[in-house]
Parts: structure tokens; C-alpha cells; sequence
């Protein structure tokens, strides 16, 4: 493992991130389980960062590409796709958009370039709005709407950005105020922001901010944000990539939680949708998606042995009501969690949704954050055989936690009990 970590810092750049002190191979997985190169066996509460969405090794999944790489791997988008038109049907069909068109990419982050495109073009607008501590790709224009301090190497852009109170509901400058009042204030404060600039394009925000910390406003907070917009034809993008296909337990895309004004103008995806395979894309109403008044392809978006994966995944979550399963047993992960924050005065809070949960460390009496230990607790979680993640804004101390859906009552035990043990020994 050394030798492999030698050769990793020889020829990838200093900035690609690793885990532990000690980076660990995963070689293999099933279930919701991996295991390491020295065979250790580990319950995995991270799913590749939310990518895992059913399961490791899932057999309608793993058949399903076995069987179109036999037939063909990729022809581009230049050529009819069977399997691309199939699942774009379904996507749109569920999205809840009218008239919806879909497009491919390989990833979230170019999923969010792509809206960008869009919105800014159909609006002849340069100007975004985005929410503090939100993140939303590592690409140029990805990391010039990205909102987390952390994770936005630049300042440089090619969009003017204006970040918007509310992602966070527990800090900032309205944490003290009850909901009601919390989205009043937020809203109140979009429509002064929105008096000092030109009308932007669209507004883009995380239903549940995930490297923010799996962090969410109350709920009606992009509804009410979205009656603001409406007056002024700015749009509305939803980035779904990691909040989308049910793992929130209550709803099948993030967005729903403020759906009262309807569904967003653009949604954005990738992630769980592939099972780990490089499907991202976005889902626009046909006037939106259509406004571009030149030729574009996708090399790899939308290949068929990705799309393969899609169907065969997603038809899977929706026949076994993975997201019913991710809002029950999620719902026991949040509520043993709480119990044992209850005991830890360094956890500042447990929150999140069905199977995206956000624990919270924070130096005991003072609010302020922990990464020191949330990397300890990574340590100690994963020397008992649980892998977790972490992120969070202003500096890294949220303890991220997103299983495969198909997470069972005693595996959710099992990881709330080694997670309970890491707190108790880093206090």
C-alpha cells in the first residue's frame, strides 16, 4: 500500500484529496459493504460520494453492462441511442417538468456547466445567483458559482455570481429567527440583492447542500424565493446530483420539499443514477433546453453501456421503493444519532433526510468548528470498519453520511454503534 501511495503522489496532482492518515485501496464490494487491499472489510456509510445508490455489485446492474458491452460500449451522440432515448424517457416522465428534454453529460459537474449554458443564454444573462456554502463542480464556471470557501480555488469567472442568504438554517445572521421568520428574512433580503444588479439568469441551489454538510433551509424557502423570481423571469436551477432519485426518504428529487410554486426551470443530476457508472445530465422544459442556436454533441454522454447501468438502476430503486426504505431506515439512523449526540457536548448538531445525514462537530461551548476531530473520528470509525465522509463550510467538520438505499435496520445498527464508539473515544 505504501509503494501504491508512493507512486499516487509521483504523477497525480498535490490537490487531489485522500482520505485517512493511512489512504486506504478499496478493491472490491457488495451489498453495502467493501473491502480493502489488506482485506479488511468495512461497512460503507459514503457510497463513493453518494454514488453507490443501491448497492455495490448489484446484479441487475453488473448483467445489465456485462451485456451491452457485448454489444456495443459507444458510438457518441451523433447516432441514434436506444438505450439514451429510453432512459431519458423515464427520467422525464419522473422529473415533474412539462415538456421536459434531457441531455447527458458524465458528470455533475458538467451537468451544472451545461445549466449554466442554458440559463444564461436564454436570459442573455451573465449574472447567477447562487446560496452560500453551496458547491456545485470543480470546473471553471462550476467552482465561480461555488459558494464553499473550501472548494473554490479562484476567485477568477466568467460569471458575475451573487450569493444568497438561506442554505444554512442553524448560522449566519438569521439562525436565531423561527422558520416563518427565517425564509421572511431570506426573502427579504433576495428582493433588496435583487434592487442593486441587473436581472440575473437563474438562480441555482442544492435542495440539501452536500459538501456544505448535508446542510438544508426549511422547507418552502426555494417556493417562496421562486414567487420573487417568477416576477422577473430569472430561472430556477435545482442541482440534484446529490439529492435526487429518493435518498431524502420524503421525496423523489430534493426540490419537492419547496415544491409549491412547481417544479424548478432546470435539474440538474449525476451520481446515484449510474450506480457508479459516469451518468450525469440535466432536464429542462423543451423552450430552455432548445434556446441554443448552434450545433452541439456529447463524445461520452449519454454511451450506451452508461445508460444500461441508468435503466437497469433505476429500475431497480423503483421496484424494491428504495427511497421508502431510505426515509424508514433513515429515519432510525437520525434518531439513534441524535441519541448519542445527546451525550456528546462536541456535536453540535445531527440533521438531514432519509439516508443524508450531516452530524456536526464543533469545539464544545464555543460553536466553533472541529475538523481536527471529525478527521479522528474518520480514523477511529474506520479502524472498527466504517467508512464515513466529511465536509462542511468555513472548515471541514460535518461527518457525512449516505449509504446505498438498500441500507438494512441492522447495518444502520451496526454503523450507529461504531460511529457511537469514534465519538466516545475522540472526545
Amino acid at each position: 500500500m505504501s509503494d501504491l501511495l508512493a507512486r499516487h503522489r509521483s504523477v497525480l496532482p498535490d490537490w487531489l484529496a485522500l482520505y485517512y492518515d493511512n489512504p486506504l485501496e478499496i478493491t472490491h464490494g457488495e451489498g453495502r459493504h467493501v473491502w480493502d487491499a489488506d482485506g479488511n472489510k468495512y461497512l460503507d456509510f459514503f457510497g463513493g460520494i453518494l454514488t453507490t445508490m443501491t448497492a455495490h455489485a448489484l446484479p441487475e446492474v453488473t448483467k445489465a453492462v456485462s451485456e451491452q458491452a457485448g454489444r456495443i460500449v459507444h458510438s457518441s451522440t451523433l447516432y441514434l441511442n436506444r438505450p439514451m432515448v429510453e432512459l431519458a424517457e423515464r427520467i422525464a416522465h419522473l422529473s415533474g417538468i412539462p415538456d421536459a428534454r434531457v441531455f447527458f453529460t458524465t458528470s455533475g459537474t458538467e451537468a451544472n456547466d451545461t445549466a449554466l449554458l442554458l440559463a444564461t443564454t436564454y436570459r442573455r444573462s451573465n449574472t447567477v445567483l447562487a446560496m452560500r456554502n453551496s458547491y456545485h463542480g470543480r470546473s471553471f464556471s462550476a467552482v465561480g458559482i461555488t459558494g464553499n470557501r473550501g472548494w473554490s480555488p479562484t476567485s477568477l469567472s466568467p460569471l458575475q455570481t451573487l450569493y444568497v442568504h438561506g442554505g444554512v438554517r442553524t448560522r449566519g445572521p438569521f439562525a436565531d429567527l423561527d422558520d416563518a421568520e427565517f425564509i421572511d428574512a431570506c426573502v427579504e433580503d433576495l428582493k433588496d440583492l435583487l434592487g442593486h444588479t441587473r436581472p440575473p439568469a437563474a438562480l441555482i441551489a442544492e435542495p440539501i447542500q452536500g459538501v456544505g454538510g448535508f446542510t438544508s433551509p426549511p422547507d418552502g424557502l426555494y417556493a417562496a424565493f421562486r414567487d420573487v423570481l417568477n416576477a422577473s423571469g430569472i430561472l430556477w436551477i435545482a442541482d440534484e446530483v446529490q439529492t435526487g432519485w429518493g435518498r431524502t426518504g420524503e421525496h423523489f428529487w430534493g426540490w419537492q420539499a419547496h415544491g409549491q410554486s412547481g417544479p424548478p426551470d432546470i435539474v440538474t443530476f449525476a451520481k446515484g443514477i449510474g450506480n457508479g457508472m459516469s451518468i450525469g445530465g440535466v432536464i429542462a422544459r423543451s423552450e430552455i433546453m432548445n434556446c441554443l442556436d448552434a450545433n452541439s454533441i456529447s463524445t461520452f454522454g449519454g454511451t450506451q453501456i452508461t445508460m444500461a447501468a441508468g435503466l437497469a438502476n433505476l429500475g431497480y430503486l423503483l421496484e424494491h421503493d428504495l427511497q421508502g426504505n431510505a426515509r424508514r431506515v433513515g429515519g432510525l439512523l437520525i434518531e439513534r444519532l441524535r441519541a448519542v449526540a445527546a451525550q456528546d457536548p462536541g456535536v453540535r448538531e445531527v440533521r438531514g433526510r432519509g439516508l443524508m445525514i450531516g452530524v456536526e462537530l464543533t469545539r464544545p461551548g464555543t460553536g466553533l468548528a472541529d475538523p481536527d476531530r471529525a478527521s479522528a473520528v474518520l480514523e477511529a470509525a474506520r479502524a472498527d470498519g466504517l467508512l464515513l465522509g466529511k465536509g462542511g463550510g468555513h472548515n471541514t467538520s460535518a461527518l457525512r453520511i449516505a449509504p446505498p438505499l438498500s441500507l438494512t435496520v441492522a447495518e444502520a445498527e451496526e454503523g450507529a454503534a461504531i460511529l457511537e464508539n469514534a465519538l466516545r473515544t475522540t472526545q
